[in-house]
């Protein structure tokens, strides 16, 4: 467990770890505001990036079919997608600030310098998986890969914040979580991927009804081969998809498997850590958050994918992802203190 003691620290420490607190409210409206682009079929409302139709602010018809008349203005789908670029491009000068800020304080010790600068590049990734998601027509593999990367982004927020919150403090700092809780924290990155795919191959009503799939338990048509073919021809436009049903339905099936071993892999975390006060609380938010997705994804299936319900399926995964984290922080100071201790004990035996 690592400690620093400050005698004093400049006021711009205080404002890193609020603006770090905001860039997690942040990312968390822009994740939201890209699903909701998406759902409402406007990830190629404007044909080029980063401008749209040429312009930097939505054109009118006319200077539209000039730039591109294979590709009809419709204004508000090209006004969707710029607001979900124009606040992206906020966020970015949000983490910039941050990068210069670490940079700033990067002879402070302790000080998280390189988490700044992590930062700051997955979100300059970030901006180029937000180009290919437009010139490679919204090929699923860079969709996903791009809901992986806001993802990413938040996390790391977040991480920011709790290490700058504990630097500020003079606080001790985990150096590494249980091996379990990094075991959970794959399935719940690999399950957040599978609901990318879902979503990226417009596979989320592939099974109707619950729990069965299509009134079957295992539907035998399912193609997993094809659902899961990682090579996709770039070219065609994959609005609304192009996989057959069976592929889809493959899809959608392995991700409601995944949501069963990410709840068992959730509720062994739990019962490990149950008579952990410092964790408890966290652990069982996670526990109960992910029942909250499971109850959403079925509604989701029941009713067609009502937008506002769908809205909320990502919220929740952004907030289970945030939960996990602040356990495994938690978590992580706990074995550092055993760690310590045990050191303690060899030292003077």
């Amino acid at each position: 467990m690592q400690t620093t003691q400050h005698q004093s620290l400049p006021p711009s420490v205080n404002r890193a770890m609020l603006l770090a607190g905001s860039g997690v409210v942040f990312t968390l409206i822009v994740i939201l505001v890209g699903v909701w682009t998406r759902l409402v079929d406007a990830g190629l409302g404007c044909p080029d990036w980063p401008g749209c139709y040429g312009a930097w602010v939505v054109p009118d018809a006319e200077r539209a079919a000039g730039f591109a008349p294979h590709k009809p203005l419709d204004p508000f789908k090209a006004w969707v997608e710029m607001t979900h670029r124009y606040i992206a491009s906020a966020l970015g000068l949000l983490a910039l600030v941050l990068a210069w800020l670490g940079w700033k304080h990067r002879r402070l010790a302790g000080y998280p310098t390189a988490i700044s600068f992590i930062l700051l590049g997955v979100i300059c990734l970030q901006g180029a998986f937000g180009a290919w998601t437009v010139t490679l027509k919204l090929w699923p593999q860079v969709v996903t890969l791009h809901l992986l990367g806001g993802f990413s982004v938040l996390a790391l927020f977040f991480w920011l914040f709790l290490r700058l919150r504990a630097y500020r403090q003079s606080a001790a700092v985990p150096r590494s979580a249980p091996r379990l809780w990094w075991v959970v924290a794959g399935m719940l990155v690999w399950q957040v991927a599978l609901g990318g795919w879902t979503s990226s191959n417009y596979a989320g009503i592939a099974c109707t009804g619950f729990p069965t799939c299509n009134n079957e338990w295992w539907p035998g048509y399912m193609d997993f081969a094809e659902g899961f073919h990682l090579t996709q021809e770039v070219g065609p436009n994959y609005l609304h998809g192009q996989l057959h049903a069976g592929a889809r339905t493959a899809i959608h099936y392995t991700h409601r498997l995944g949501a069963l071993v990410l709840g068992l892999g959730l509720l062994w975390l739990f019962y490990i850590y149950r008579h952990q006060p410092v964790a408890r609380p966290w652990l069982l938010a996670s526990v109960l958050t992910w029942l909250l997705q499971v109850s959403l994804g079925i509604i989701l299936v029941l009713n067609a994918l009502p937008m506002s319900v769908a809205l909320l399926h990502t919220a929740g995964a952004a907030a289970l992802m945030l939960l996990l984290l602040r356990s495994g922080w938690q978590l992580g100071c706990l074995e550092s203190r055993s760690t310590t201790m045990l050191y303690r004990k060899v030292a003077h035996a």
